[in-house]
Parts: structure tokens; sequence; C-alpha cells
């Protein structure tokens, strides 16, 4: 996908673009997205880049101090990688293809998987996690969120054998070591996320030292909402410098507290608040998805392979990765209503 001739083009433009956002980021931001504009033509694209062209007549923008503090201080090669492989292989081609295979199958496809890793199969049985990612590929799936956590090093071989994907290796600071952050520097297109709390912010300065993409996450609970929605936590994190700040609900948070959170962070995001773009987990990838392909199909698996946004999935072999394919579970789990 690399030798894709659009992609080629569009890559050229994203690469002369961020050498002019270091001198104005505010017109060259704009230029960008009008570009991109002009370019889109999948639903999604279009869709995206006519809320960022409407975001950015505010002049008074967190995300131009964003963009130029990326500009200036992310490796210029993992901003383009991950970038494109993003948004070109997984958002324009990835998606074209993931509506042509659901056309096709009868069955909705996400467009970002989650897997939880599990230390052990991912250091005795790597070809589990690789079969699971080549079989992603197939139906256009390039946008994968991986749960880490232990020798963070054995994760970095699964990443540089699908280099047309998108990985965020979401991430303890306890397992970040020197070592790691020295091999992570070679996988252009993996962008790692560890969570945030004020007395870790030393692995931030660490990543950013040596110019890596990286973001920050927490889970949340019915006990911290209060928190993140008064902006506190945002306000905090965003002195770390994460490009994106995700939040993961916890297994036993109430909706009520999922729903205050979901609001609070998309109004966050279109205010444009803070200098680091908020995120949540499972309703902006559902989001995402429904604008590619109608009906959001939101993925994501434990570490013993369960689907876990399904329903009484936990002891079902038919929706365990490790037992079936990956299409098979989709095809289960996710079945268009008109072919029932």
């Amino acid at each position: 996908m690399k030798n894709n001739t659009s992609r080629i083009i569009i890559e050229t433009m994203v690469r002369k673009a961020l050498k002019d956002v270091k001198d104005s980021p505010e017109r060259s931001t704009r230029n960008l997205v009008d570009m991109a504009l002009n370019f889109s033509e999948g639903r999604f694209q279009r869709s995206f880049f006519s809320a960022a062209q409407t975001m950015l007549q505010n002049e008074h923008s967190s995300y131009y101090g964003l963009v130029k503090d990326v500009a200036a201080n992310v490796d210029t090669e993992k901003i383009v990688r991950f970038g494109m492989n993003l948004g070109y292989n997984s958002c324009t081609a990835g998606a074209a293809q993931i509506r042509e295979e659901e056309e096709s199958c009868g069955y909705n496809i996400p467009w970002c998987v989650g897997m939880i890793l599990d230390s052990t199969r991912l250091t005795e049985k790597p070809e589990t996690y690789d079969r699971v990612i080549a079989q992603g590929e197939k139906l256009g799936i390039y946008t994968w969120m991986l749960f880490g956590k232990g020798n963070l090093l054995e994760v970095l071989p699964l990443v540089q054998a699908h280099p047309d994907n998108a990985f965020t290796l979401l991430c303890e600071p306890e397992d970040i070591t020197m070592a790691f952050l020295d091999a992570a520097s070679d996988a252009d297109h993996l962008m790692l996320s560890v969570r945030y709390a004020e007395n870790n912010i030393d692995v931030y300065d660490e990543m950013r030292g040596r110019a890596l993409l990286y973001s920050a996450w927490r889970y949340y609970t019915d006990q911290n909402v209060e928190e993140i929605v008064s902006g506190d936590f945002f306000e905090s994190a965003q002195q770390v410098h994460p490009v994106f700040t995700a939040l993961v609900p916890s297994p036993d948070c109430s909706e009520g507290a999922k729903e205050k959170v979901c609001s609070f962070v998309e109004r966050a995001r279109n205010g444009q608040t803070f200098q680091t773009v908020p995120w949540e987990f499972f309703y902006d990838n559902s989001r995402i998805d429904s604008i590619i392909s109608n009906d959001p199909a939101v993925a994501f698996f434990d570490s013993e392979g369960y689907l876990r946004t399904q329903a009484d999935s936990e002891h079902m072999d038919s929706l365990n990765l490790f037992k079936n394919d990956l299409s098979r579970i989709l095809e289960r789990a996710f079945a268009k209503t008109q072919t029932k």
C-alpha cells in the first residue's frame, strides 16, 4: 500500500505542510485542512475535514498550539508514517474496503480493533496475534489499539511485522523502560499511550526527549467523573504534551457516568479547549465507525481472546480470537439487521 500513487501524492503534500507549520502554524494548518477537504472522496474524510475546517476558524484555537508543538517536537517520519497509515490506509483505502466487504458479506466490520495482549501468549505463540492482524488487513482494518503489560519489548516484533497499520500501544508507566523506548524509536507507525497520573510525568519527558509520538490515557469510574467533567484532568494532562488524551471506562462504570464523560469530551473537543485532543475510547471509536459504514461496530477483545463489546460473550468460543477467525467472529457478532 505504501507505493499507491494517491498515497505518494498525499504524503508529499503532508511533508511540505509540516515544514510550513513550523513557521506559520495557523495558516499552514488551515491550508492543509482546506487541501485535504478538496481531495476527500469518502464520507469519513469529508465529515472530518469539514468539521476541522469549521473549528479552525477560531483564531484562538488551542489546536494551533498543539499542531505547532507536535511539528517541533515529534520526529517528522513518525508523524507522516503514523498519520498516513491512519488517515490513508485505514480511514480512506481501508474504509472503502470495509464498505465493500460489508456489502458482500452481510455483517459490520469495525474500522479499529482493540486487544488486551496476553504476555504469555505473546511470548510463546506470537503468531496468534500476527494471524489476527493479517486477517484484519484482508477486511480493511488497519488501526489497532493494543493494551500491553509487562515486557513491552515483546510487542515490537508484532508491530514491525505489519508496517501498513497504525498501532497505539496503551501501557502502564512502570512498564516503560529505557531499553523499550530506544527500540520503539524504530517503529514509526506506533504511537505510545501511557496511563497518566501526576506522579508519573517523568516518562513523558523521556518520550519527548526521543521525539516520539505519544498520548496519555486513564480509566474513569463513577468516583472520578466530576474531576473529568470539570476539566481538571485535561488541564493537568495537557502539561505533558500528549497528542490525544483518552478515557477508558472501567468495567463497573455506570451508563450515567459514561454519558456525562462522552458529552463533556465532545464539547471540549469541539470547543478546542485543551492543547490535547480529548477522546472517549468506545464512544469515539463507535462514532467514527458509524460515519465509515453507517452501522457502528466496536470490537474489543480481552486477554483471553473473548469479545468484550458483545453481551454474554465471555465463554462463547465462537467469539474468541484464539479459537476462531476474526471474520467469523464479526459475522456472528455484528450481522446486519436485514440479513438476520
